[in-house]
């Protein structure tokens, strides 16, 4: 197990279809790692900045919709990189996670490391369940932290 704790914060609306992905995947994420935090959140920036207050290590797992094929994932140094421009085209929040990243940035208040997995969507209709693709890779996005969680 890792030294640093870990926030393992999941985003979505599990009312619009893929856009679940990234709290899908830190409920599979809470049955196997009791001693890692984890936190189901909107998306909503501001909430963002207040969760990874004081944290020193973070992952977000997000839905994206960037051209990319569904259910293809990318896992992001966004403590290094910004955020591409592109990366949440269908977010319905004008404050949200890469504003929020990019704010946090600018006032020297975020984590010392924070990735992102991104993990392309095909459906963000209204409605509930993941498609095929996105559920799919849901599962590998898990097992991915998982395997770095139980890592020396």
């Amino acid at each position: 197990m890792n030294e640093t704790p870990v926030l393992v914060i999941g985003l979505g609306n599990e009312f619009r279809r893929d856009d679940f992905a990234g709290v899908e995947a830190v409920r599979r994420l809470k049955k196997n790692n009791a001693g890692v935090k984890i936190l189901e959140l909107s998306g909503e920036g501001t909430s963002l900045m207040d969760a990874w207050e004081g944290c020193d290590r973070v992952i977000l797992i997000d839905a994206v919709n960037s051209s990319a094929a569904p259910g293809t994932f990318r896992r992001l140094d966004v403590g290094k990189t910004p955020v591409p421009a592109n990366y949440f085209s269908c977010s319905t929040h004008n404050f949200g996670v890469a504003e929020a990243i990019e704010l946090s940035r600018s006032l020297d208040r975020l984590p010392d490391q924070i990735e992102l997995y991104g993990i392309e969507g095909k459906d963000f209709s209204p409605g509930e369940g993941l498609s095929a693709e996105v559920e799919e890779a849901v599962g590998r996005v898990v097992e991915e932290i998982q395997k770095r969680f139980q890592s020396p």
